[in-house]
């Protein structure tokens, strides 16, 4: 919750808590002087407060306005939960919660209020332990807090997926800047646009002689500003080394920039400056566990020396993690290399035996938004798909179908760029990725198989990754004609990944949903995509996947993504329209299913260099 809304609930409780006291409290009793100490004490009329007090009037006040400030308190709120009278001495034991602000913890105590009898009128008897039992003559409370530094993003082996970089922070050593800290933050408040009163707050709930960390900046900003920055006397500015800059997969890991005002209102959470905010990718999924949260002190300190006096109360904080992701750099390299000659393509690599994704790379897409959750035609690479249903409803792989350069199915017209062939079977015909030949299986085949076999590889199945991501959909279908474009793929839309976990089931023999990150188990409650619980993996039929795997092996023979390199299995497939024409490759090679989809340029060659690129390593 953020402070202004906090400080409201915490007005809004106040009228309750006024009610309360008053009306359980008679005038001529010590009730009166308790009620209207602690009432003005949380409502900030100090006047009030002191009133009820035997003490110096202007010191209560101070005392009392100096208290929110040590503690940058956003508010308080008190509890009397028991009341003495012996004669004209009297005692309340009140408990106390301070709402330290920013997200940081509440504060809860239990203190005392002596009274005594003044001129026949109840008083608090003043002394600083009015304030907290432990808070003592020359001494005054100070708020200590240690940020964590931001975990890196790790590779399936625990290697980190940034180099490191710097942040620069600015900041004060309060009893360097003085009295002149209110002019010091108003210049700084000038320049970056944070709000002057929490500036200034921070810097004098602080202990005196420690550095407090204002404001952040990243290398740029910090250049551009550096000029203003050292014309503020007063101002230090110290570099931190942090692991934000991405390696590849860049767009997967996400970038990193320096806490700003807005981000800081946007956040409204443990965030405090010196710390960084992920801006998009795992970074942003997993800001919190990233971060973690602040060390939070509540302290006394000697107003003369400025050293530490006691511990109030100390919150560790939230421990911050690194998030382990199953990405192999080794693998990702190779992707990279792979996917470096074309200008539109993206490539994704995943466990075959566990849906593991071990490498995403694109160049002119993205590798969150197109290469997880894009939505593209699925063209003749749904064939191995449909396949699926086709052996099941009793096609045999050696049944022979003519492909002719045109057909017409149900009143839905194919046309192939295949030379015609008379005597080709079901398995070379999909091999080349005839699709007049494909399209006239569809009379062999009903609308509920070809569901059942989509929905066992995953197309249109509701797993979620940390990111954004789409396992594909196939359309209703009524009749021949919508049967036989799905098995062309012209209604179905998939993305890499998806068809990519279509792969891995053939190579395995069991379909899993995709993993992308193993610790922590799930990503921030407040992300934008939040985990859901996962489908079950789904068994191939044995001896359809045999049959499968036959028609892939011989889908990737003669083809680029055989490229020398051991056995490859897949298909290659063509996509899109005549104007935006695409490309597949959807296949695997030993523990490594891959998905390739490339525009103007061929996919299963972009595969042959991926798996080349991996023998080479």
């Amino acid at each position: 919750m953020s402070r202004v809304r906090r400080t409201l609930a915490a007005t809004a409780t106040l009228a309750v808590a006024c009610a309360t006291l008053t009306g359980c409290f008679e005038e001529s009793s010590p009730h009166d002087a308790v009620r209207d100490f602690l009432v003005g004490w949380q409502t900030e009329d100090y006047e009030l407060a002191a009133d009820r007090t035997d003490g110096d009037q202007a010191a209560v006040r101070k005392a009392l306005s100096d208290t929110k400030l040590e503690l940058d308190a956003a508010s308080f709120r008190f509890r009397i939960t028991s009341l003495d009278v012996s004669g004209e001495e009297s005692k309340a034991d009140f408990h106390a919660e301070v709402d330290l602000g920013e997200n940081n913890p509440l504060w809860e105590y239990d203190s005392v209020l002596p009274l005594h009898l003044v001129d026949g009128r109840w008083k608090v008897r003043w002394s600083p332990s009015v304030l907290h039992p432990q808070l003592k003559e020359g001494q005054r409370f100070a708020v200590e807090t240690n940020p964590n530094g931001r975990q890196p993003v790790l590779d399936r082996t625990g290697e980190s997926l940034q180099s490191d970089t710097y942040l620069y922070v600015a900041g004060v050593v309060p009893s360097a800047v003085g009295d002149r800290a209110e002019e010091v933050v108003k210049e700084l408040s000038a320049v970056t646009g944070y709000a002057q009163d929490r500036l200034l707050s921070r810097i004098r709930s602080s202990p005196p002689d420690r550095f407090v960390p204002l404001v952040t900046f990243g290398r740029s900003r910090y250049q551009s500003m550096k000029a203003k920055l050292d014309g503020i006397s007063g101002i230090e500015t110290q570099s931190q080394k942090q692991p934000v800059d991405p390696d590849d997969p860049k767009q997967i890991v996400g970038r990193v920039s320096a806490l700003t005002p807005e981000t800081e209102q946007k956040l409204g959470g443990p965030q405090r400056a010196g710390d960084s905010v992920g801006q998009s990718g795992l970074q942003r999924a997993y800001q919190d566990y990233l971060t973690g949260s602040t060390e939070t002190k509540v302290i006394t300190l000697d107003l003369k020396t400025g050293k530490q006096v006691a511990e109030l109360k100390q919150w560790p904080g939230r421990k911050n993690v690194s998030v382990k992701t199953t990405i192999d750099s080794q693998v990702q390299a190779a992707a990279e290399q792979a996917v470096n000659d074309t200008q539109i393509s993206a490539l994704v690599a995943v466990d075959r035996s566990t849906g593991e994704i071990r490498a995403v790379s694109t160049r002119g897409l993205h590798q969150e938004k197109d290469a997880l959750a894009g939505r593209f035609p699925a063209g003749t690479a749904f064939s191995v798909v449909a396949a699926d249903a086709l052996l099941k409803a009793g096609v045999k792989t050696n049944q022979r179908l003519a492909c002719p350069a045109e057909r017409t199915v149900g009143g839905a017209r194919f046309v192939t760029g295949q030379a015609a062939a008379q005597s080709a079977t079901f398995q070379q015909n999909f091999a080349k990725g005839c699709v007049t030949a494909l399209a006239s299986l569809a009379r062999r085949v009903d609308a509920g198989q070809l569901a059942k076999s989509a929905k066992a590889f995953g197309i249109g199945q509701s797993w979620r990754l940390p990111l954004k991501s789409f396992s594909g959909t196939l359309p209703e279908l009524s009749g021949d004609a919508d049967k036989a474009r799905a098995i062309a793929g012209q209604t179905v839309e998939v993305s890499p990944l998806s068809m990519a976990l279509v792969a891995a089931a053939v190579a395995s023999g069991t379909w899993h949903p995709p993993v992308l990150v193993t610790e922590p188990a799930s990503p921030d409650p407040s992300a934008e995509v939040a985990q859901v619980q996962q489908p079950d993996p789904v068994p191939l039929d044995p001896q359809v996947r045999t049959a499968l795997t036959a028609m892939m092996r011989a889908g990737a023979a003669g083809t680029p993504a055989q490229a020398g390199t051991g056995k490859v299995y897949g298909v290659r497939a063509t996509a899109g329209t005549q104007d935006k024409p695409m490309t597949w490759f959807v296949g695997w090679q030993g523990d490594l299913a891959v998905a390739v989809l490339a525009r103007n340029y061929d996919a299963a060659a972009v595969a042959g260099g991926f798996f080349g690129a991996l023998h080479a390593r």
